[in-house]
Formats: structure tokens, sequence, C-alpha cells
């Protein structure tokens, strides 16, 4: 698809995941044992054929910078592609101010140099896959200012609250974008996806800026309902916002059930990160592992039951992990229970024998804690 780059936004201010986003931006966020969440967006448009993509960071850059690397292992075409990471410092002190709008504005001319006609947005802390050519070809042949892809739900009261829905009339057209705030359980929820050309959305900017330094781009299009043509498009598959700690822990585990997972994932549209090149997981004699997603180089002795375990993580013999996701190389000592947790990275648990919080509220250890 050589009409359009392709644009990966950071989370906003109203994405809040407590405990994980003090150490990494959302999009650094380990999934599944072995991805990182940006992969998804980034995959979305190399599989779709965008080649030329800007990736923003705001804040805590290190971890996701050393993911992207030069961007090749999402096989972005290797003579005309390029993975442009940029960074927003508007504002760094003052979130209200750190806009995805104040960050456009500051990379300006890096946007301007970009030679297609048509732009595609995604969010960095959505995970879902779609054929971004195919909505490029339906928003053209549309006509439409903007098009913004959405998806339906009938959950809104106990999930997705703060993120953007969007009011539709009955032939699809945008008439408002508002916060879900739990009062209804059907709602159209905005994926963050916006398509539109380059020449639309350098004057969305331009005319954001001369508004309000802390607006955003969704609240840019929503004050531009009444005037220009934004229609929604909706999605259909597996589509999950990690928006909170909570939101976090369910869509990992959602992924252990084989069916959903294939909801996601598809041979034909495969989901690219950085490899790893470690050993394959060792079980001993002692080992009870169940409906589980266990990554490489592990060492496991105990009990593994619905969880995610990440890359070279050890569970000693007699230890027990259930219904948990335990990031990369965390040491679950003998005969430690953690059940209902997110383990963060270089965790050691040994001296304290039960963690065990309510599958309503999951609990958290913190990086490099050791316990």
């Amino acid at each position: 698809m050589s009409k359009a780059f392709g644009i990966v936004n950071f989370a906003g201010s109203h994405v809040q995941v407590n405990g994980l986003q003090p150490y990494r931006p959302v999009g650094a966020f380990s999934f599944l044992g072995r991805y990182r969440v940006i992969d998804f967006p980034i995959s979305n448009m190399s599989n779709s054929g965008i080649d030329q993509i800007q990736v923003y960071i705001r804040r805590k850059p290190r971890s996701l910078t050393e993911h992207l690397g030069t961007g090749r292992h999402y096989n972005i075409n290797s003579k005309r592609g390029k993975l442009h990471i940029l960074y927003s410092e508007t504002g760094a002190g003052n979130s209200v101010y750190s806009t995805d709008i104040a960050g456009y504005a500051e990379n300006m001319e890096v946007i301007e140099q970009i030679h297609y006609p048509y732009v595609v947005i995604a969010p960095s802390y959505m995970i879902y896959t779609a054929d971004y050519s195919t909505l490029l070809q339906s928003h053209i042949e549309s006509g439409a200012d903007i098009t913004l892809l959405y998806h339906s739900v009938d959950t809104a009261k106990e999930y997705f609250l703060n993120c953007y829905t969007l009011n539709l009339n009955r032939q699809k057209g945008v008439l408002d974008i508002e916060q879900n705030l739990g009062n209804a359980k059907n709602k159209n929820i905005f994926m963050e996806t916006y398509i539109m050309k380059k020449e639309v959305f350098i004057d969305l900017i331009n005319k954001a800026r001369k508004i309000s330094s802390m607006y955003t781009l969704a609240d840019i299009v929503k004050e531009e309902c009444a005037e220009l043509d934004i229609r929604g498009i909706a999605h259909r598959g597996f589509f999950v916002s990690i928006n909170d700690f909570k939101s976090y822990y369910d869509a990992n585990l959602s992924l252990i059930n084989f069916k959903t997972a294939m909801s996601l994932f598809n041979e034909e549209w495969p989901i690219y990160t950085r490899t790893n090149n470690s050993c394959p997981t060792q079980y001993f004699d002692t080992a009870r592992v169940k409906n589980s997603v266990i990554s490489n180089g592990c060492l496991v002795e105990g009990t593994v039951e619905n969880s995610v375990i990440g890359r070279g993580c050890t569970i000693k013999k007699g230890a027990v992990v259930k219904n948990s996701i335990i990031l990369s190389d965390v040491l679950i000592g003998a005969d430690v229970h953690v059940e209902n947790h997110v383990v963060d990275k270089h965790t050691k648990i040994t001296h304290v024998k039960e963690v065990v919080a309510s599958p309503e509220n999951p609990g958290y250890i913190k990086r490099s804690d050791n316990l």
C-alpha cells in the first residue's frame, strides 16, 4: 500500500496502568510472554504494505527504543521502508501539555517531508488485527474527510472505561466523540485509529494548536464533527485496550484459551517481534503445567496453571503459580505460592511463601523486587 504512511501514537493521559507504567510506556509492555504490545500495530502496518512508519514516544523511551531497533524484524521493506522513532519533549514535566498534537507539532518538519498523500494513525496500547489497505480503499471510495475505526461492545459498563466512544448516525457518520464513563453497556469503542489525507492531518494539528495547548487529536476531530465528513468503520475480531492494570491482566489470560488466541493470531497475518536466542524451556520430573503459555529459556520444577510465564523464568520445586502473569527473568522459589498476580521482571520471591490476591483485584509485584 504505497498511498499511506503510518503513525503509531503513544498512550494518552487517560491511560493509567498502575505498577507497570512507571517503568516503561504501554507499548513496551510484555504481552503473552513473547511479544510487546506495540508489535501489533506495527505488524498491522507492515502486513498492510505500509513501509514508512513513525513511532512517537513521550516518556521512558529506553525499553521501547531497544525493542524497536531499526525495525527490520517487522518485515519492513529494506530498500525504501523505514521505522522512524520520534520523541515528544513538550510539557514533559506536566502530562496535560504532553499531548499527541504537541508531539506532531514538534515533529512537523518530518511529517511534511513524507511524500505519501494519506496517513494511517493507530494507538500503541490497543491489540487487534486489521488490514489497513482495505480500510484505506474504503476511505477513498467513501469520499470522507476522516475515517475512524471502532469496535461495538456490550461490556462497556465494566470494561474500556475512559476509552473514547463514537456516536454514529444510521449512515455510520460520526456525530460525536466522548469518553466511556460506564453508564451504558452498549458502546462503539473508538479504536483511536484514523485514516485521512496528510493535508487534512496537518490542518487539524494547526487548528488544535490555535485552540488549546492541551488539545489531543481526538479533541480536534470531535470539534470538527459538524464541519467535516467523518465516517466510522466497524472492526470485527479480537480487540482489547490496555488502558488500566486489570485490562492488561485479563487480556493476557484470555489468550491462553486456544480458540480465543486463534481470533487474533493468523499464519497469513504474522505478528512480528524482536527474537530472542534462548534455549528451550526445561521441564523437570516434578513439573506440572496446565493451560499455560510458557516462553523459552525457563526452568520449571513446580506447578504452573492458567498463567503466562515470560522468558528466562525459574519455577522451583514445590512452587505453585496460578492465574498469574510472570514477566521475564523472575525466580519463584521453592514452595512459594503465587496466585492472581502480575510479577514484574527480575523479581525474586523466595522468602515470602504466599503471594495471593483476588481475581477481581489482581496484585502487582514491582520490578526487581526481592520478597
